[in-house]
């Protein structure tokens, strides 16, 4: 097939990860005949240090003009203070509303070769495989705000459509699992959590009755995710609780790094990312963890390109990798031999 995807490196370790994940499309796209046409543009501190802009015209015009989008990672130092007018981290929010991205996928397999990585017991990895369906473009991130010298406000809103759209999504991929969904808010105290957890449970009803319903307040799962979390099957929530809960699965994973993510709206073009962030300090050390990068490349494949056969491969050879002890400095056990960014990425192309 032909594709044209959008490269976004971004910042930081960004430039890193995102080549390695790079080169294993385009060794897809060699080895089972697809023409891949991958365009890259600048985007956060990168894209301000050359515009003066985080997501210039000409950044967002490929961006809307491609089957799909590889992103990096946006953030740098210089623009912490967040009086600034001007910062990297408009460019993903932007990028979001702008392609109509209102459903993020987080999946979280913890490798049975890194339980010891993750904090919790073993036993309690044993079949952990959930999916964190995250709402994208509504909620406390989009919603107005205010500030004065003795107050500031941010507005969390949610309409019945945006609600109606994302439960959905996670019926239909709690139909390809375990047919078993979470809805997690704070319908004790929110006047927005009680009308989502109205909405949720009215199209599941309706729509999904295939599949199972329950509610949970995000403290609750919060706690119960490192409690139990092989019982999860698929989460859904709003922004600001999936931004926080699906960050928290990195536990159990052993690290962010090894984490995917997929950005998706009514059609087939998305955005993907690893969920972990710049990491400045670890920056141009060649040392970053590109697992994560390359297996949102396999999302990539999946959910953009409708190549499941490809995505499928990448994943099994991101998995063998880390069997065989392929590990970056936040993995590798003290005293061993850490593999480099190119080193992990060239074992995924090796087993390919």
């Amino acid at each position: 097939m032909k594709a044209r995807i959008a490269v976004l490196p971004g910042d930081g370790i960004g430039p890193e990860v995102t080549a390695e994940a790079r080169r294993c499309l385009e060794a897809v796209a060699r080895r089972r005949g697809h023409q891949f046409v991958l365009e890259e543009a600048p985007v956060g501190a990168a894209a301000i240090d050359l515009c003066g802009e985080p997501l210039p015209a000409a950044t967002l015009t490929l961006a809307r003009g491609a089957d799909a989008v590889l992103f990096g990672a946006i953030g740098d130092p210089r623009f912490h203070d967040p009086s600034l007018q001007v910062r990297p981290e408009q460019a993903i929010l932007a990028l979001r509303a702008e392609l109509g991205l209102f459903a993020n996928l987080r999946p979280a397999v913890p490798h049975p070769a890194l339980r010891r990585a993750s904090p919790l017991k073993d036993e309690l990895l044993a079949g952990v495989d959930l999916l964190v369906v995250r709402e994208l473009t509504g909620g406390i991130y989009f919603g107005r705000r205010s500030r004065d010298a003795e107050s500031a406000s941010d507005e969390c809103r949610y309409t019945v459509a945006e609600i109606e759209r994302i439960a959905r999504v996670a019926g239909r991929l709690a139909r390809g699992r375990r047919r078993h969904i979470t809805s997690v808010d704070k319908a004790n105290v929110l006047e927005t959590s009680r009308l989502w957890r109205q909405v949720v449970t009215r199209v599941i009803r309706e729509e999904f009755r295939d599949c199972g319903l329950e509610h949970q307040l995000v403290d609750s799962a919060a706690m119960l995710l490192l409690a139990r979390p092989a019982y999860y099957d698929v989460l859904v929530t709003e922004n600001l609780f999936g931004d926080i809960l699906s960050d928290e699965t990195a536990a159990l994973a052993g690290s962010l790094g090894l984490l995917p993510s997929a950005s998706l709206g009514d059609g087939p073009r998305g955005l993907y990312e690893p969920i972990h962030g710049s990491a400045p300090d670890i920056a141009g050390r060649g040392i970053a963890n590109p697992y994560g990068a390359i297996g949102s490349a396999a999302l990539l494949l999946r959910h953009s390109l409708g190549l499941e056969t490809e995505a499928a491969a990448l994943e099994k050879a991101i998995h063998q990798s880390i069997g065989d002890g392929v590990l970056t400095a936040d993995l590798a056990v003290r005293g061993t031999q850490a593999a480099t960014t190119s080193q992990a990425g060239q074992a995924v192309l090796d087993r390919l």
